[in-house]
């Protein structure tokens, strides 16, 4: 690896100040060429690509001795997440640019005309394409982020691009590299096309709006299984939730249906596909092979639950020889099946919710895999060696390894759902609380529980205020005690209470020593209970009272109509009180 200094990235800049929007990417990425290829400073300047651009390729370098084609984006900075908008443009358009034909009438960069002469000139001699983001930070961290590991299975299915421009399969292989003490990522990721072979019968294709094709057919379970041997909880990635409880009553009925047709023979399994609702997978490419299909890269967008209860029952039964003796059986079980191929990743999005249907698919499920989730997940992983759960059932589908490998060091998981009550709560926004569903189905709302502004947070100081929902029981009980008639309109005040104790803890005299103690960590210590006990008995329980026990709440209370308790309104004024009583202000977990 090379060493490159800011006075080299200025000197570059100097010499090409009269180039139009030329910017210290541009003289990194052409410094890193001259260096590390040895290349003269003209034959450099032509791989690099100068200013902006739209397709997330910064630079390139073909050297036919060693058969590699290098693709690379460089980042004049330490911060891997400047890389986060190249990478999905690579993904969404540039793959395609590189490696794909031009739309008709599109004016090709000198760039790119540069980079398809050097491939088409040693297109035999190329055996592997290396994609380097390239910057001066730990790639170690870049490779955590979940974030990048979603893109860069986006950017993998796209090999198959690669393959077919070649002519022949090639092996890519994606890396972060750091000119900062020439590190290396964690890990070379060399990426082989998957392909997989799908038994079919009796197939129909139809045409989609944008040109998707749709083939409709019946496939054989067992071959859905096998890619799912291989490629594990991947092959859902495009679904929008994890496999469902075992308990869930679709999964208890596969269960007995596979207990029934293979273990016990009770019924021909060629039954099962008429009692079955039927999957359907997106692959980035079909080929049509007489009584199957080639999928290349698929991913199921519905069945997980036939899926995965497939392999609960195989891995259940494993050593029974009733199993052994009809095994012929499980190869006779078929499914409906649905086939999207030639779609872009919004309408792929669309197909999965509704297909998944049969199972209540809620608001907060469709937004899964959002980008600002994902960011969320590698902050509380990063920061705290927190899992958060994205999507649902995700946690308890892993395995103690995964949890290893991820670094996770809790036993809990915080929840997308809790985590959206906490924004809420410590912003006062009762009435929203109260209808959580609606805030995830109009996008203003949603936006603005997850705004960017919320990765900026001390995470520390969100589990303080997360935590609070794992005693709020108590905690009102507590109350209640000291007077159960008085009170008695708290057991209709769970929201208000869990926001006014946010508020608590995050004016404290002692939140920062208390955040560095219970805040990195789901456990509820005795401690922390004990000084939530104190805030909800010393403040919370007063500022509520203060309200309550005046006009115009009073007559209502006196009614037993407290739905006044859930909203924003009742909130400002117990913190009017805090204001005048304990000196608080407002403070939001940003």
């Amino acid at each position: 690896m090379v060493a490159i200094a800011q006075t080299d990235v200025d000197a570059v800049l100097l010499t090409y100040q009269e180039t139009p929007d030329v910017v210290a990417d541009n003289a990194f990425a052409l410094l890193y060429l001259e260096k590390e290829f040895k290349l003269p400073r003209d034959e450099a300047a032509r791989q690099v690509f100068w200013g902006r651009n739209e397709y997330g390729v910064d630079a390139f370098h073909v050297d036919p001795q060693l058969k590699n084609l290098y693709l690379f984006q460089f980042r004049w900075s330490q911060a891997p997440i400047l890389f986060r908008v190249p990478f999905q443009r690579l993904v969404e358009v540039g793959m395609d640019r590189v490696f794909g034909q031009a739309p008709p009438g599109l004016q090709e960069e000198q760039f790119f005309l540069q980079l398809k002469h050097q491939m088409l000139n040693y297109q035999g001699a190329i055996d592997r394409v290396f994609i380097h983001p390239v910057f001066n930070g730990d790639p170690q961290e870049a490779e955590r982020s979940m974030v990048y590991e979603k893109l860069r299975e986006d950017l993998e299915s796209k090999k198959y691009l690669i393959d077919q421009f070649f002519g022949r399969p090639l092996t890519m292989v994606f890396q972060f590299l750091s000119a900062e003490g020439g590190k290396l990522g964690a890990i070379a990721h060399q990426r082989v096309t998957h392909q997989y072979h799908l038994h079919v019968a009796q197939t129909l294709e139809r045409s989609g709006p944008a040109g998707e094709v749709m083939w409709v057919s019946f496939a054989r379970l067992m071959d859905l299984h096998a890619m799912f041997k291989e490629m594990n909880y991947r092959f859902f990635e495009r679904n929008i939730r994890a496999s469902l409880s075992e308990d869930a009553p679709t999964n208890r009925s596969l269960y007995e249906a596979f207990e029934k047709l293979v273990l016990k023979g009770e019924a021909d399994p060629s039954v099962f596909a008429f009692h079955h609702n039927g999957v359907t997978l997106f692959a980035e490419k079909i080929v049509r092979e007489k009584d199957r299909f080639v999928l290349t890269e698929p991913r199921l967008l519905n069945g997980a639950q036939s899926i995965t209860t497939l392999d609960r029952f195989l891995k259940d039964h494993g050593g029974d020889p009733a199993l052994k003796e009809r095994e012929a059986s499980l190869g006779e079980l078929w499914v409906m099946c649905k086939i999207i191929t030639d779609a872009r990743n919004e309408f792929v999005l669309e197909v999965a919710i509704n297909n998944n249907r049969q199972n209540p698919v809620k608001p907060w499920n469709l937004h899964a895999n959002d980008m600002i989730q994902l960011e969320l997940q590698d902050k509380l992983r990063e920061d705290l060696g927190l899992y958060y759960e994205r999507q649902e059932k995700a946690f308890s589908n892993l395995r103690l390894e995964d949890l290893e490998e991820m670094e996770i060091k809790e036993g809990k998981a915080v929840e997308l759902l809790k985590l959206a009550q906490v924004y809420l709560a410590s912003d006062g926004e009762l009435d929203k609380m109260s209808r959580l569903q609606e805030v995830f189905e109009e996008e203003k709302d949603y936006n603005e529980v997850f705004s960017p502004e919320r990765l900026r947070a001390d995470f520390k100081k969100v589990v303080l205020c997360y935590k609070v929902h794992y005693r709020l029981t108590r905690l009102i009980r507590e109350i209640m005690e000291k007077g159960e008639k008085k009170y008695a309109y708290l057991r209709r005040a769970r929201n208000l209470i869990w926001a006014l104790l946010c508020q608590a803890l995050l004016n404290d005299e002692h939140l920062e020593e208390y955040a560095g103690r219970f805040g990195r960590s789901l456990a509820v210590e005795n401690e922390y209970v004990e000084w939530l006990a104190h805030l909800s008995s010393s403040k919370a329980r007063f500022l509520i009272s203060a309200v309550v026990d005046k006009e115009p709440y009073a007559s209502k209370a006196a009614d037993e109509r407290y739905s006044f308790l859930r909203t924003k309104a009742v909130f400002d004024q117990c913190m009017d009180q805090g204001k005048k009583r304990f000196g608080w202000v407002m403070k939001r977990l940003l």
